[in-house]
């Protein structure tokens, strides 16, 4: 459905006068298959939020290609009703000035939607986020942390993409508001068959929600692994990180990863 080859992409820093290019982005190639959850895993700084610029179309990479069902994501027809995104910063995400029903028509509308199908959608959406139609006229400062985030989730599904890009949407939530937003996801992709590739650098969040993990190091792939076999990984990074999140695990939070019996729960 969509693939990634080769792709590299830099950025130019420096002075007026020194003028330096960067690589953020190094021979970037993977696939992701219809109805299938990819989780990019990665640091601060490892160049997987560039990646999701790129795939989204807002960006282009300097060499390379990377394709929807065969075409350009450069090309509006390459990605225009087929992917959507949910950001980290949900309170930047929808206008300040825009009710929650307003947020949710604008795309309805652009998809050609209108009148009392467009009022059917907006109710169905607000309940299979959890919510009811009394938050229709709310604005996003009435809204919780966990309500604006199911709002940019019922934005992205409106118009049923064929993918949804989630960058770092979990990670400003609290833990057990987490949880509830990572089932909502699940429920969601069961209900409309969608793929997600899920950025994150929340090992345990990954393994809860994807199929398949991919680690990035420095802009690289260093590996590519299912959840299921997450005792199989072989880099050094990886297994890092997975022992990072077995003691972030054993810290006192209630959710855990057991490797040992290659769980792909998170509980």
């Amino acid at each position: 459905m969509l693939t990634v080859d080769q792709v590299e992409k830099s950025y130019t820093g420096g002075g007026l006068f020194s003028r330096t290019s960067k690589k953020i982005l190094h021979n970037i190639s993977f696939a992701l298959e219809a109805g299938e959850v990819l989780g990019i895993i990665g640091e601060s700084g490892s160049g997987k939020s560039t990646l999701g610029r790129l795939l989204l179309g807002i960006e282009k990479p300097d060499r390379g290609t990377i394709q929807f069902e065969g075409i350009s994501i450069g090309e509006r027809a390459g990605r225009r009703g087929k992917i959507s995104a949910v950001f980290q910063d949900y309170t930047s995400s929808i206008h300040p000035y825009y009710t929650v029903e307003k947020a949710l028509a604008e795309p309805l509308k652009l998809s050609g939607q209108k009148g009392r199908e467009v009022e059917e959608r907006i109710d169905l959406l607000l309940r299979q986020v959890g919510l009811d139609s009394s938050y229709r006229k709310k604005y996003p400062h009435e809204l919780s942390g966990g309500e604006a985030q199911r709002v940019c989730i019922a934005r992205a599904v409106s118009t049923e993409p064929q993918c949804i890009l989630l960058d770092e949407a979990v990670s400003s939530l609290d833990a057990s508001v987490q949880f509830q937003v990572l089932e909502l996801l699940k429920k969601l992709k069961e209900s409309y068959g969608m793929s997600y590739i899920f950025i994150t650098h929340d090992i345990q969040a990954a393994v809860y929600l994807c199929d398949r993990l991919m680690f990035v190091r420095n802009g690289q792939i260093v590996e590519i692994v299912s959840a299921h076999q997450l005792t199989d990984v072989r880099s050094e990074y990886s297994n890092d990180m997975l022992r990072m999140a077995l003691r972030l695990a054993g810290s006192g939070e209630d959710r855990s990863v057991d490797l040992e019996n290659r769980k792909e729960r998170i509980l």
